[in-house]
């Protein structure tokens, strides 16, 4: 993968200190950080507009918005590999990683319609966290299927998922028994293969 991996981490939680930080904060312990290049980039503390629909993006697969997304996009294209991590809000995903997804349309533009899809010079590959109190399943499907939607359109064609339901209270993702191991272990391969 040439000299260092870039390693985009996406934290889509509004809780500092709470469980996706806690398990993005294991999956960067993981890291070598001298051989990889991290960008980590908690979507809360950014000024990220929603998607307008206004069709600005069509046909040039440029957002004509200019907000903190203008940071993101150059994270995106030039990443080898992506963590998205989010709090399960109502069967989906936290309202801060949804708007960045939805802004993420410009690049849907690019690969789907003008058939130039991000090319980098590895295979590129991703991880999804996903945590929520509840505990039926049917909300970690909604939100994986909004993220796979996500991967896609940015050429990440291969990830793995990681859903901890049950986990509510704020740093209740310490008391579950492999939590932290299976996040830390997970984004060690995803950056090593």
């Amino acid at each position: 993968m040439g000299e260092y991996v870039r390693l985009l981490v996406l934290n889509g939680s509004p809780r500092t200190g709470g469980n996706t930080d806690l398990l993005v904060q294991s999956a960067l312990n993981a890291i070598d950080r001298h051989s990889h290049r991290v960008d980590l980039f908690r979507l809360n503390d950014m000024n990220i507009r929603p998607c307008q629909n206004c069709g600005g993006c069509t046909d040039t697969g440029v957002c004509v918005i200019e907000d903190r997304m203008q940071q993101i996009y150059p994270a995106l294209r030039q990443a080898d590999r992506i963590i998205l991590a989010s709090p399960i809000y109502f069967f989906g995903l936290s309202a801060q990683t949804k708007a960045m997804i939805d802004r993420c349309q410009p690049l849907w533009c690019e690969k789907y319609i003008h058939n130039m899809p991000i090319q980098t010079a590895t295979h590129r590959k991703g991880l999804l966290v996903l945590v929520g109190g509840m505990k039926k399943q049917i909300g970690a499907d909604c939100s994986a299927a909004t993220a796979t939607a996500f991967f896609r359109s940015v050429s990440i064609e291969e990830h793995k998922t990681l859903t901890f339901l049950g986990i509510d209270a704020k740093g209740a993702i310490r008391s579950h028994p492999t939590a932290l191991q299976d996040v830390y272990e997970a984004a060690k391969i995803l950056t090593v293969h």
